[in-house]
């Protein structure tokens, strides 16, 4: 009998409460998700390159874990008391019945286990093919049969969420029944009366008002035009404007409600206007604090998942090779890394073999007065014609001496990176002789440079100079053709005048990082070894995957086999791989818990916002059964409740709309999320995202609402 009323009551709860337990659900399965992260197929694949960083980020996850534990926590508790108060009459009864307060504590707990057994089956297996899709979706975005997909099941991500949720569900409960265990039988049956509202007086929720907007234009004000000084303190100081302002607007506004209940005398008996806002002005005046806080906790989850979202576009560009030629890069000795990369097991896998030699050029004899070497380059000239392209503000800067050193930035014009770049690498730049880079023009089919020998080709690292053209240099390739048109030399070598060559294409000179520079002069073969410091020599071997065995398997699965090949051999070598799984890692870091932090506060949210409407109705119940008496019929009463609805979802979502697209407007325009030339739009999107959540939230609320005023079809005049 005692287990069929447990059973039959926690069915019936599960029911009238969908909405509370569909975020138990969506909690256990977010649960399992953050906590398998290690078994999925992307994060197995980059712990072959980056498996330091990959441990760090696994090492967060259970933080990541226990907060949101903590939050779930409080959620919980809110729900469970809302679960209580509705039911306090049945409790009262069941104990005027003879129930002992121990045994009603039981079947509470044994309640509250069941439902939780229900949802963790649910949100497990929801989380579980949740997982399997969010692996194969980045693999697929990554590039297709980059990792051979394998269906893994976490058992320890299972056993987690199982002890974690359980144990926040117990605490809760317990403290709720001890609650429950303290009070009478006649508070049970007819529930404690709420307490008065105080709405305070005029001239006081009109300064709340003006308060709250004053400190939330500050909060906007800091984050749009001082985001790039953010750190330590700033942060904080413009989230504790923000929410303190967010707070004050709310207290206010919702006491100052009352006033346009009385604005409109002729709509005031129309469709329970007047009952509406007045409702709506109870439910924001008793909890301005918890409305407030919804719609702080909305407008992190706009950011964050703005912020996650754009990060997750990104994947596109992390599988781009852009200035990216080679798959590897293989250092040893000459001739026998040669043979080995042209022997019968390595053939299959190499394309575009091309030697690369590099050194740094060496200084004259004589020293200046300084004692430092003198260098074989004069580049005055080239310097000069640089410096008259500069914008004049950076013109005059530089000629007047303001300007102290330089920053190679994308934000800076071409010609003050060029500047910067020559003044650091000129008096010695390195030296590639023009075969080597014919190789790598070759490979991406480009024609041969034949240079003359009076003629030099100018490098500059794509990277590392944030170019965006990789095919030619605008500003320079102007002087260059303008110097050749008057037969002007800029530059001189060893004395001897020196011509350079124009558009010439720009690319990555090995696979990964063996090779960091930014500038290096690409000289005739016969001039290289001349002007060579011999100790700076250094040379690679580079080479492609076959592309037709990249359309046969693939470009992963080659390279990986071709990375254990060259494992075995012995030799030094890096791979794109690495490259890649650099950039991959980050975007994957900056993703997934981002992201889930996001959804996290947009559910809890969601959820409160949900369940203080369905309190504040329970409360309310005899009003509507008042407004039955009085002539209302049920489907004008759904009609006001609806705009209820409407008005207590709509009132946190607007503030967190306009806060969330400040706060994405700053991430846009200090680069912290790169979205080309999107911003507003952007903005309103990732907002609209939460909006459509939100909004499906109400529906759900309404529908609950809708129920209950089916509850009073017995009372005379409601239908």
């Amino acid at each position: 009998m005692f287990s069929r009323l447990i059973y039959r009551n926690a069915k019936r709860s599960r029911k009238e409460n969908l909405i509370y337990f569909a975020t138990l659900v969506t909690a256990v399965a977010s649960f399992y998700i953050i906590l398998s992260l290690g078994r999925q197929d992307v994060i197995l694949f980059l712990k072959e390159f980056e498996s330091d960083a990959i441990d760090k980020l696994l090492a967060l996850m259970p933080i990541v874990y226990l907060f949101a534990l903590f939050l779930l926590f409080f959620l919980i508790l809110f729900a469970n008391q809302y679960q209580l108060n509705r039911r306090s009459k049945e409790f009262g009864l069941y104990l005027m019945l003879g129930m002992r307060k121990e045994r009603l504590i039981l079947q509470l707990l044994a309640e509250g286990f069941m439902t939780s057994i229900l949802a963790l089956i649910g949100g497990i297996l929801i989380g579980g093919f949740l997982a399997e899709i969010i692996s194969l979706t980045v693999s697929k975005l990554v590039g297709q049969g980059i990792i051979g997909h394998q269906i893994s099941l976490s058992v320890n991500a299972i056993v987690f969420t199982i002890i974690g949720f359980l144990f926040i569900q117990l605490i809760a409960l317990v403290i709720l029944g001890g609650r429950l265990f303290n009070q009478e039988v006649h508070q049970l049956l007819y529930e404690q009366t709420d307490k008065k509202q105080d709405m305070g007086h005029f001239k006081g929720n009109v300064f709340h008002i003006l308060a709250g907007a004053v400190l939330l234009g500050v909060a906007y004000w800091i984050v749009l035009f001082y985001f790039e000084h953010f750190a330590g303190l700033l942060l904080f100081v413009a989230l504790a404007l923000g929410s303190v302002g967010t707070i004050l607007f709310m207290r206010g506004f919702g006491k100052l409600l009352g006033l346009l209940a009385g604005l409109s005398k002729r709509r005031s008996t129309q469709g329970l206007h007047t009952f509406i806002l007045r409702q709506f002005q109870e439910n924001i005046a008793n909890r301005s604090v918890s409305v407030a806080v919804t719609s702080i906790l909305l407008t992190l989850s706009i950011i964050l998942i703005a912020d996650g979202a754009s990060t997750m576009m990104s994947f596109e560009s992390v599988n781009t090779r852009a200035s990216s030629v080679y798959d590897f890069t293989v250092n040893g000795d000459h001739q026998k890394v040669e043979q080995f990369l042209t022997s019968e097991k390595m053939v299959p896998y190499v394309e575009d073999l091309n030697l690369l030699e590099i050194g740094k050029m060496k200084f004259q004899d004589e020293r200046e007065e300084d004692d430092w070497p003198v260098s074989l380059v004069d580049w005055s000239e080239l310097r000069e014609q640089l410096i008259m392209a500069l914008p004049s503000n950076y013109k005059e800067q530089l000629l007047s001496g303001e300007m102290q050193g330089y920053t190679i930035s994308s934000e800076n014009p071409e010609a003050l990176n060029l500047l910067g770049v020559l003044e650091i690498d000129a008096k010695a730049p390195y030296l590639i002789p023009e075969s080597s880079y014919n190789g790598l023009l070759e490979a991406i089919g480009e024609k041969p440079l034949n240079l003359h020998s009076d003629e030099i080709a100018l490098y500059f690292n794509p990277d590392l100079l944030h170019m965006d053209n990789l095919e030619s240099m605008p500003v320079l390739d102007r002087i260059l053709e303008k110097a050749e048109k008057e037969r002007q030399r800029l530059m001189s070598i060893n004395d001897q005048e020196i011509s350079i060559r124009p558009s010439t294409p720009m690319r990555g000179l090995v696979a990964d990082r063996s090779v960091e520079i930014h500038s290096a002069f690409i000289v005739p073969d016969h001039r290289f070894e001349p002007l060579l410091n011999t100790e700076s020599y250094k040379s690679y071997w580079n080479f492609r995957i076959p592309q037709k065995l990249q359309e046969q398997q693939g470009l992963m699965k080659p390279m990986m086999e071709a990375r254990d090949l060259l494992k075995s051999s012995g030799f030094g070598f890096e791979s794109y791989l690495q490259n890649f799984g650099r950039k991959l890692f980050y975007v994957v870091a900056g993703s997934y818990t981002i992201l889930y932090m996001g959804f996290l506060f947009l559910i809890i949210a969601c959820t409160v916002l949900a369940l203080q409407f369905l309190t504040q109705m329970k409360q309310t119940g005899q009003r509507y059964v008042t407004l039955s008496m009085l002539g209302a019929k049920r489907h004008q009463m759904k009609k006001s409740m609806h705009r209820q609805v409407l008005l207590i979802f709509l009132l946190p979502i607007s503030l967190a709309c306009v806060s969330g697209a400040v706060g994405i407007k700053a991430m846009i325009s200090f680069l912290v999320i790169y979205i080309e030339n999107q911003a507003l739009p952007v903005a309103f999107t990732f907002a609209g995202i939460v909006v459509v959540i939100v909004a499906i939230y109400g529906i759900a609320v309404a529908r609950s609402a809708d129920h209950e005023i089916d509850k009073l079809r017995w009372k005379p005049n409601i239908d």
